[in-house]
């Protein structure tokens, strides 16, 4: 392609020849020589100038009129104002290279003239115009979930049921005879002994004689009522013994192991219960008896109301995930207030300053206690010991706490009004 594409370059005073700009002497003219090429020419070729409609006289556009098509000079609509062109009235290749020229020129200079616009050019006619799309509805967004309700982890309904109708049958025997209430514990012995048990085996394989333990237990309870400590000691030797012997029936193979959970588990249930049964042999023994329960249970109550409606703050996460620091807190303030209440009005020379002192003393070992056995539980890898209890879980489940308070409550009893 060569310069004759574009036809002769214009004369002065021809139509189509605006004269020079500031972009060179004449422009529109190729350069003489045979460098000269044709998409150079493009390239260079300068952009016609619009004129302003008022300054020609009224709406006759004179010698410009032969670049004019039609509708709006130069508007991106406007296609085919000049043949071979792209189609927004430059020639090919001069599409967009001097935006400034295509609205008028720089301010200021030769080819500034203001756009084509209805205002400007009576004919004016929108070229293909294109609808504005419909307005698309935004989605709304979706409604943030409501945060998980705290829940007890149990049925609390059965757990209350239960817990009311041991208590029933606790107080009841307690009063009424103290031998019977002596029958309730031997018997709530030998149940957490066989819950033990039968968990070390299933998922330790751990074989502790069942037997010697039972049997053991319970005499262990009925020495401790009888004869007191020195009872309660010498039970736990001969139990430790039988223990020790009736495992030998067996094939040696993990011996060791299982005399040594039948050791702890004679220690850890039916030994620290009989501490309950001493309570029982002083004057005020039901009572005494009484006010250890009721400081254990509404130890664990405050601890539970508490860490579940402000607990935040874990206690031991890797025990128990479930208790708090706060959950702590509560305890020691409810077990204090009905330690000072109960030392106040249930036991005979009592005071509410001695109950302060004893409820701080039963929330600590409360609190030590189920970590304790949670800490079995954990190791076993099991929720709870036993499933005979709805609601609460098992015999064991519901001893955690009171196994290792009775010796404090009978210790600090003796200490502040004698063993009477």
């Amino acid at each position: 392609m060569n310069d004759s594409s574009w036809g002769a370059p214009p004369q002065a005073g021809q139509a189509g020849y605006w004269g020079p700009t500031e972009r060179g002497p004449v422009q529109g003219a190729a350069p003489a020589g045979p460098a000269y090429d044709a998409p150079e020419a493009q390239q260079t070729r300068p952009m016609p100038i619009v004129p302003d409609g008022p300054a020609y006289g009224g709406d006759q556009d004179d010698d410009r009129g032969a670049a004019r098509t039609g509708g709006p000079l130069f508007r991106d609509e406007d296609h085919g104002a000049f043949p071979g062109g792209n189609g927004a009235g430059f020639p090919s290749g001069d599409h967009g290279r001097f935006p400034d020229e295509r609205h008028g020129g720089r301010s200021g200079g030769p080819s500034a003239q203001p756009h084509a616009t209805p205002q400007h050019d009576s004919s004016y006619v929108p070229q293909n115009p294109e609808p504005m799309p419909a307005a698309q509805p935004q989605p709304q967004p979706a409604p943030a979930p409501a945060p998980p309700k705290k829940s007890a982890g149990r049925d609390l309904g059965a757990a209350i049921g239960v817990g009311v109708g041991l208590g029933v049958v606790i107080v009841a025997s307690l009063f009424v005879v103290k031998a019977v209430f002596v029958g309730v514990v031997a018997v709530a012995v030998v149940v957490g002994l066989w819950e033990l048990t039968s968990r070390l085996q299933e998922r330790k394989q751990i074989k502790a004689p069942l037997v010697p333990l039972a049997v053991g237990g319970a005499a262990m309870v009925v020495a401790g009522y009888v004869r007191g400590a020195e009872g309660a000691w010498v039970a736990m030797a001969l139990t430790a013994l039988a223990v020790l012997v009736w495992r030998m029936t067996e094939p040696p193979e993990g011996y060791l192991k299982d005399v040594t959970a039948g050791v702890f588990a004679a220690f850890y249930v039916p030994f620290l219960a009989t501490f309950v049964a001493m309570m029982l042999t002083a004057d005020d023994g039901p009572w005494r008896v009484l006010t250890f329960l009721l400081l254990t249970v509404v130890s664990d109550t405050g601890a539970y109301a508490v860490g579940w409606r402000f607990g935040t703050h874990k206690l031991a996460p890797r025990i128990s995930p479930g208790k708090t620091r706060e959950g702590l807190l509560g305890a020691v303030s409810f077990a204090m207030v009905a330690g000072a209440l109960c030392l106040q009005f249930l036991i005979d020379d009592g005071t509410w300053w001695q109950g302060l002192l004893l409820g701080l003393a039963v929330a600590a070992s409360a609190t030590l206690g189920d970590l304790g056995e949670s800490m079995i539980k954990r190791d076993l890898g099991i929720k709870d010991m036993g499933t005979l209890l709805p609601g609460h879980g098992g015999i064991m489940d519901r001893l955690d706490s009171l196994l290792p308070t009775a010796p404090v409550v009978w210790l600090l009893l003796v200490l502040f009004v004698g063993s009477g």
